[in-house]
Formats: C-alpha cells, sequence, structure tokens
C-alpha cells in the first residue's frame, strides 16, 4: 500500500498528469489510490509542460486524466468522481453526497479565492483584496465552519474519511504552510488534528512521493495501493 511500483504491464491504465505539490493534483491522486485504480502517473513541470499533455489538454493545467478508451479529464473533481464512482471500497461516496459537493463549492470558490491571496499577495498588487491579513481573515471564514464540523466529529461528514475530506485537505495544508507558526496556534485546534491526521496517512506518504518530471520514451511509473 506503501509504494510506487515501477513496470510494465499488458493491461492498458489510465495515464494521470500531475504535479506534486498542486493542491488539485494531489485530491485526483488520493482519489485514484482510494478508489484502487492504478495509474501511470507523469510528473511534469510547468516550466516545460509536455506536448502530449498540451495536445490532450490546451489548458496546460493538471490534474489530467486520459483514460484507456480515449475519454479526457481535465478537471480534480470530475476525475475524483470517475475513480469513486467506478469502485470505491473505503465508502468515500457515502452519505450525504449533495451536501459534500457544496462544502467542495465553498473550498473550491470562496475558500481558493482567498487563499491565492492570502499566499500570493504580489501576485494581486492591483486588486484591492492583495493585503495577506486581510485574505487570512476572510479565509478564516470556511475555516471556521470547518472547526465546527471537527468539533463534533472525526471528520467532515461523520466518523469516517468521505471525498470531501480528501477534496478539502490539500488545500488547508497549503493554507497552513504559509504562516506555520500563526497556523499552529490558531482557533483551529480540530482542523490541526484532522489536517496531520491526513497528512500522516499511507495514503498521503504514497501521493506525495517525488519523481522527476516526465520525458518521452521513460519506463512507465505506476500509482498503485500494492
Amino acid at each position: 500500500m506503501t509504494q510506487i511500483v515501477s513496470n510494465t504491464c499488458s493491461i492498458p491504465a489510465p495515464i494521470l498528469y500531475s504535479f506534486r505539490r498542486c493542491p488539485y493534483a494531489m485530491r485526483a491522486r488520493l482519489a485514484l489510490v482510494y478508489a484502487q485504480q492504478t495509474i501511470i502517473i507523469r510528473e511534469i513541470t510547468f516550466k516545460n509542460k509536455p506536448h502530449a499533455m498540451l495536445t490532450l489538454s490546451p489548458k496546460g493545467t493538471v490534474p489530467v486524466l486520459h483514460l484507456a478508451d480515449g475519454v479526457v479529464l481535465e478537471e480534480s473533481r470530475d476525475i475524483m468522481m470517475w475513480a469513486l464512482h467506478a469502485h470505491d471500497p473505503f465508502g468515500l461516496l457515502t452519505g450525504d453526497l449533495h451536501a459534500m459537493h457544496s462544502l467542495l463549492d465553498k473550498n473550491d470558490v470562496d475558500f481558493k479565492f482567498w487563499l491565492d491571496r492570502y499566499k500570493y499577495p504580489e501576485r494581486f498588487s492591483a486588486d484591492e483584496t492583495c493585503d495577506a491579513l486581510f485574505a487570512r481573515q476572510q479565509a478564516d471564514v470556511f475555516l471556521s465552519e470547518l472547526e465546527l464540523r471537527l468539533n463534533q466529529q472525526r471528520y467532515l461528514f461523520g466518523e469516517k474519511i468521505t471525498v470531501a475530506d480528501i477534496g478539502v485537505m490539500p488545500f488547508v495544508r497549503q493554507f497552513a504552510s504559509v504562516e506555520p507558526e500563526w497556523f499552529k496556534h490558531s482557533p483551529y485546534p480540530a482542523v490541526r488534528r484532522w489536517l496531520n491526521s491526513g497528512l500522516d496517512s499511507p495514503v498521503f506518504t504514497l501521493i506525495m512521493e517525488k519523481f522527476k518530471p516526465w520525458q518521452e520514451g521513460d519506463v512507465p511509473v505506476y500509482l498503485a495501493l500494492s
């Protein structure tokens, strides 16, 4: 379960173009591993995006999943749903899916908006919301909702991990990394406990394996539970 296998495979596997530190790519990898989907993983660099990926997805962002039947999935949540609807042995889709998607929407729209301005205030110098402290305070609205949930239960929707947890966690991880000391003493002890538990899990360790950037002709590297 905790290793990457690098070999040849007689059965065509989906190909995932990924970037290790991208939270969207992280949650796609998490879902694929929880779904026990064997995939070929191709690490990219944004300074030298592979032509093969750009041919499939000209927008040039990750993750991109190229299925064996030729279908291309270009959004992380589409990849998560494809993987888990195909096979969900850990029950990540069990529960109120509408509510889970609603929380993921808040993460992807509201929280991500302020996270970007908190982490990269210099990129928004022409924007009145570029002040990092103000952005952090606005992001607190979402974190407060998570804290309220996690004060009552182990995970966001109960005592078992769901797609909401793996969909939100990489973004909270990114938020926590901006000012680690502040986050360590922030009024979110339940969020910290939940985040640390996720980061310490064998599945997260597996999906954060480091790879050299993929080049045409490289031996396939398979990401799978083993």
